[in-house]
Parts: C-alpha cells; structure tokens; sequence
C-alpha cells in the first residue's frame, strides 16, 4: 500500500477540508502518497432552502458517492451526520475517526445566555430536532431557518438577521473559533444529532485493499458508538425531516444510548435510554429504535 496512490473525496468547505487533512494525516502512517480532491455537492450550491425541501441528506454526500463508485476517488471523507442512515449500494461506511465534541452551543450576538434572551428574539438553526429541543427549555423564542457554511451563518448574525444561532461544537472548536461560543449545552440538555461530531470514510465494498487500510485507522469505540446510533436511526428510517436525536458512549464494558424523537409537529416528545454489553452495539440500537418507533405510533412521519 506504500506505494499506491490514495485520493480522497471531501467537500471543498473549510470545514470539510479540516476533516479531509485529519483522515490524510492518519492514512500518511500507512500510505506515503494521498491526495484530496474537492468535490462540490448540491447541498453546498443550494445553501437557501431546507434540506427535506431539497432533497434530504444525501445533498452532502450523493455527488462524492458517485466519484467514489466510478472509481474516481479511492475513499470518500463525510461528516457521518450528513449521511443517510442506509448504506449506498455498492459502498461500505466502517471506519470512523475519534469523534469530536459532539456537543451543541449557541453563538449569541451580545454574548447574551439562551435563558437571557428576549422573548420573541429569533435563533437561527437548520434543523427541526433543534427547532423541537430548544422551545421545550424556551417556548417563547422565534426560531428561523439558516443554511449555510459557518463563516456564513456567523456574517448573518453580526448583521443583526439573527439574535443567536445553534451550532455543532465540532465544527467550531474545529476552526479555532471557540471564543466566540456564548454557552455550550451538556448533551443531556440537548441530545444531538446521530453521528455528531464523528469523521466517516467510506470505500467500495469490494476494494479489499482499501478496507485493510482503513480498519488500520478506524477508532473502534467510536465505530462501535457509530453501530447502536447509526442502527437505531435506520429502525426508525430517519430522514432530513425526522426531528431525532441519539447519542451512544461505552462505561466499562457496556454501552449506553440515550434517544429522543418528536412527532412531526414536535408537540410530543419521545424518550428511552438503554445500556447493553459492548459487543452487542447493534442490537441496543435496534431495541432503543422499535421501543421509540412504536412510542410514537408513527407520528414522526409525515
């Protein structure tokens, strides 16, 4: 593998690229000549609309998948959360880099807290679970949709169009931006989105050579974090428009997922936390999944 060329398809964000650079840096170790190859997708042209109006979350993902299926690219770079919760044809997801901070926080215009806000100020977020999750701690708030890279959300809120807005701390803390965090949320203030904060590369199911490589760099508590999450999404089939949220950690030999999923109008909200041996990742997202699935009679689905 020394002498193979490796090229990696990545986003051409700032941000995406960081990740690209830190997958580079690993699959360096193994391999002397890799290269990265911005790829643009339609969820970075359309950065207006919301995502289930577009398309849903393979807008960040499908044109990198297509690179990498004709064989233009050896390994596709993802923020796993971007990434739908079944597996393209033809394709394999499974090795994660460490994750980061999977935590949420607030980027306020005069650094003001969340419980300090006005009533009627307007936060800026993209998706529905953190739409549904914020008005049950403040009801009386305006949330407004913003899309957008983070160098583009953050020009929207210095020019007043916003009083705050959300965002992953993985992101931030990934683009040395972390002084201009107002307040971080604990993740059981505000459960976050499957995958947060977690790198994900994915290769053809049949490049052995690839696969080898990969399993070489993949963060095995995190891959097995990524097996109860990923498969507790895929039980419930969550799409843009599903407002959910999971987060899964390992405390000696057991692993713990912690749910939550709001109906379509996220006026009912759905809870289970469960814990199961280590090994048995995929099951544990599996139970977590049917227990919410069948909560909710469905009513997450429009």
């Amino acid at each position: 593998m020394k002498s193979k060329k490796i090229i990696l398809g990545s986003r051409g964000s700032k941000l995406a690229l960081i990740y690209a650079e830190r997958a580079k840096k690993k699959i360096l170790e193994f391999c002397s000549n890799v290269e990265i190859k911005k790829i643009t997708t339609t969820g970075d042209i359309n950065q207006k609309d919301r995502l289930s109006e577009i398309g849903g979350k393979g807008l960040f993902s499908k044109q990198i998948e297509i690179e990498l299926l004709e064989n233009k690219i050896d390994i596709a770079v993802h923020a796993l959360k971007d990434m739908p919760s079944e597996e393209t044809k033809g394709l394999l997801t499974n090795c994660f880099l460490e994750r980061n901070d999977p935590r949420e926080i607030l980027i306020s215009f005069n650094n003001n807290l969340f419980k300090d806000f006005k009533p009627n100020s307007i936060v800026g977020t993209s998706s529905y679970r953190r739409e549904f999750q914020f008005k049950k701690i403040r009801s009386d708030i305006n949330y407004k949709l913003i899309r957008g890279n983070i160098d583009t959300r953050l020009k929207k809120l210095n020019e007043k169009l916003y009083d705050g807005i959300i965002l992953s701390y993985a992101g931030i803390k990934s683009l040395n931006l972390d002084q201009k965090i107002s307040q971080i949320f604990s993740t059981k203030e505000i459960i976050p989105s499957v995958g947060q904060g977690v790198v994900a590369l994915q290769c053809r199911k049949n490049d052995f050579e690839v696969i080898e490589l990969l399993k070489k760099i993949n963060h095995k508590p995190t891959n097995t974090c990524m097996l109860a999450e990923r498969n507790f999404l895929k039980i419930l089939e969550g799409d843009c428009e599903t407002a959910v949220g999971a987060i899964a950690c390992i405390k000696d030999n057991n692993i713990i997922l912690e749910a939550e999923l709001f109906s379509i109008d996220g006026k009912q909200r759905f809870y289970h936390s469960a814990s199961k041996n280590i090994n048995s990742a995929i099951e544990l997202g599996t139970e977590v999944g049917e227990i919410l699935k069948k909560e909710s009679k469905n009513s997450y689905k429009r």
